[in-house]
């Protein structure tokens, strides 16, 4: 019999955790295998990378903006107004533009991942793939995990481009600083290591947004409202897991001082 109270029953939301963290394990053996189906790697690209772009792209520049204004009034009241480029390297570069990017496509994607193979859950086209001895791992989530570690890290660099566009269009039109101080700035703190950063913090915020979703599919039970509910929790759960793993990357790599180094 199907959990009673969907998404919300404390013991299904483990079993689906559980179910996610084997699923994780799973679609690694399988790519080492190289079991997968390519020809669908494709069509989950477009639909993760491109039919992305436009939000992850007016967010960011709108959250570039947002972001100087809010800096460039502070700096301005201490006299250090031409560094406003730096502290947005800092901040808005290292963890904002990978998060805000990362957050659009959970919203976007991994939603749509759970609800598609939800409702082919509920309607029992996965129990068919079986009968047909096609593993639904590499039919319809290995290739949707690959497009997300694929294009989320493509998806950030873009945004943190039209991010620092916005940075530069908000500091020179109402803090009258010109645009190269403002990258001059952004360069002096902003290092290789940094971009290196976003790229692997790119492929785990792909890979944990394909695997929630389609997780959160395959353990979906019930009928049409089920699905609702998974496509709704697959973007919570996601979000959450996109500030975990940042987190972690900050305390393991982070400047914390030796003392305080976990």
């Amino acid at each position: 019999m199907a959990p009673s109270s969907g998404a919300n029953s404390h013991p299904y939301g483990y079993r689906r955790f559980g179910f996610t963290i084997l699923l994780i394990g799973q679609v690694w053996l399988h790519l080492i295998q190289g079991k997968t189906c390519w020809r669908k790697i494709s069509e989950h690209l477009f639909k993760t990378g491109p039919a992305s772009m436009i939000p992850v792209l007016l967010v960011n520049v709108m959250g570039g903006m947002i972001f100087t204004i809010q800096t460039a009034r502070q700096l301005e009241s201490l006299g250090a107004l031409n560094s406003v480029g730096g502290a947005f390297a800092l901040a808005f570069c290292r963890e904002l533009a990978p998060i805000l990017t990362a957050s659009v496509v959970a919203g976007q994607v991994g939603s749509a991942f759970a609800a598609e193979i939800g409702a082919m859950k509920v309607t029992e086209q996965i129990d068919a793939l079986y009968t047909l001895r096609t593993d639904p791992i590499d039919y319809l989530i290995l290739p949707r995990v690959l497009a997300c570690c694929a294009m989320v890290p493509i998806l950030i660099v873009l945004g943190l481009v039209f991010g620092i566009v916005g940075g530069i269009f908000a500091a020179s039109q109402f803090y009258q600083v010109q645009p190269l101080v403002f990258l001059d700035s952004v360069r002096s703190f902003l290092t290789t290591t940094d971009l290196i950063s976003l790229g692997f913090k790119g492929i785990l915020f792909g890979g944990a947004i394909g695997t929630i979703g389609c997780g959160w599919g395959m353990t979906t039970y019930g009928g049409v409202k089920q699905v609702g509910e998974s496509a709704t929790a697959a973007v919570v759960i996601s979000g959450v897991g996109i500030f975990a793993i940042d987190l972690a990357i900050s305390l393991l790599f982070g400047d914390l001082p030796m003392g305080k180094r976990v």
